[in-house]
């Protein structure tokens, strides 16, 4: 939990779990998303936190055979150079051969507390948190790597 109220965050987690099932299932919102392949296959949807230097925004990490995409749970809200209110969803796109090293890691002071940090070969690095499952989530980011064309990614433990 990563929410200053557990209430919004149950909030949050049921507004999600509504949507999916409104949409058709993981697969379908990842495609309604993210631009899609004929051959890409979704491997895992996970819900977690990026961290960002606003803070952490909660969301959906989607590992496919081709990419690493992220879209925040909740739109985002500013105004545009007009002054009109644009909301967007907060969303991160890594091609599998765009990262050069994935990295498990650990708060030392929270032990419980563990990240996946993905850095990628244009200098960009991405802390995703908050797993419900951190290990299965760390395992299909490893198989979706070790089946892309990249040889020289660095996974370490």
């Amino acid at each position: 939990r990563l929410g200053p109220k557990i209430t919004e965050t149950v909030k949050g987690k049921l507004s999600l779990g509504a949507k999916i099932l409104q949409v058709g299932g993981m697969e379908k919102i990842f495609k309604q998303l993210f631009a899609v392949k004929e051959e890409e296959k979704l491997l895992k949807a996970c819900q977690c936190y990026l961290s960002t230097t606003a803070g952490p925004i909660a969301g959906l990490l989607f590992i496919s055979t081709e990419k690493v995409a992220f879209c925040s749970e909740r739109s985002l809200k500013f105004y545009s150079s007009k002054g009109e209110l644009i909301r967007v969803h907060y969303k991160v796109l890594i091609p599998l051969g765009k990262i050069k090293r994935v990295n498990q890691s650990v708060n030392m002071k929270k032990q419980s507390e563990k990240y996946i940090e993905v850095y990628t070969v244009d200098g960009f690095d991405f802390w995703f948190m908050g797993f419900l499952n951190y290990q299965k989530a760390f395992k299909y980011l490893q198989q979706a790597i070790s089946q892309s064309c990249t040889d020289d990614v660095q996974v370490t433990y």
